[in-house]
Parts: structure tokens; C-alpha cells; sequence
């Protein structure tokens, strides 16, 4: 590793939360809830995709949002190369996604949850 650990404070955490809004929205992405932590985020989305491209989106979309607020430098890195990714099919399944990245998570910090997120 050439670089430290990369933490979100506030800030950082409000922008990445405000970035993963933007992308789902623009890709036509249901975002069922996030959780941005100071190391790294949760989500849960409903999209025509496989997982892997929606999480690049993301980590993508997130770095861009970082580097336009001029928090860090842009050479940055962020990210790990890959991250947790599954699919999930039952409702129930989603529910309880959602409640662990929601209030699992410890301490509520840069949190979104959808109000029709079983709809």
C-alpha cells in the first residue's frame, strides 16, 4: 500500500452519501439504503445489472463528487480494487439487507434508507 488508509470525516461522508444518490439516479438505479462509514460504504440497489458494474459506478461517481469538492488531492486512492458484492432475490432477503446496513452498522452516520424500499 503507497498510500494511508483513506478516512471520511463528515464532510467526506455527506458528499460520497450525495454521490451514490446521483448515480443511481441517473442510471435509473433503485437505491434501497446506504451507509457511508469512515472507511468504506454500504448499499443495497435494485438495478437491470450485475453487481459488479453498479459497484464501480459508485466507487467511481464517489471519487469524482470527492475530487470536484477539493477534499483531497485527485491522485487519491480510495478504494480497495474490489468490494462485497451479491445478488439478492427473496424480499425477505432485501428487508434484511436493509436493516443491516441501516442500523447494523454501529453509530448511524451518513445514512439513507428508501421509504419505498420493499416497493
Amino acid at each position: 500500500m503507497k498510500q494511508r488508509a483513506y478516512f471520511m470525516d463528515r464532510q467526506r461522508r455527506s458528499v460520497v452519501l450525495s454521490a451514490v444518490r446521483e448515480v443511481c439516479s441517473h442510471r435509473g438505479w433503485s437505491l434501497l439504503a446506504a451507509h457511508v462509514r469512515p472507511t468504506h460504504f454500504h448499499v443495497v440497489v435494485r438495478a437491470d445489472e450485475s453487481p459488479e458494474p453498479v459497484m464501480n459506478a459508485l466507487k467511481s461517481y464517489a471519487s469524482r463528487a470527492l475530487n470536484r469538492a477539493a477534499l483531497d488531492t485527485a491522485d487519491r486512492k480510495r478504494w480497495a480494487r474490489h468490494g462485497s458484492t451479491r445478488y439478492i432475490w427473496k424480499p425477505e432477503e432485501v428487508g434484511r439487507a436493509i436493516h443491516y446496513v441501516v442500523r447494523e452498522q454501529g453509530e448511524s452516520m451518513a445514512v439513507w434508507e428508501s421509504r419505498n424500499a420493499m416497493g
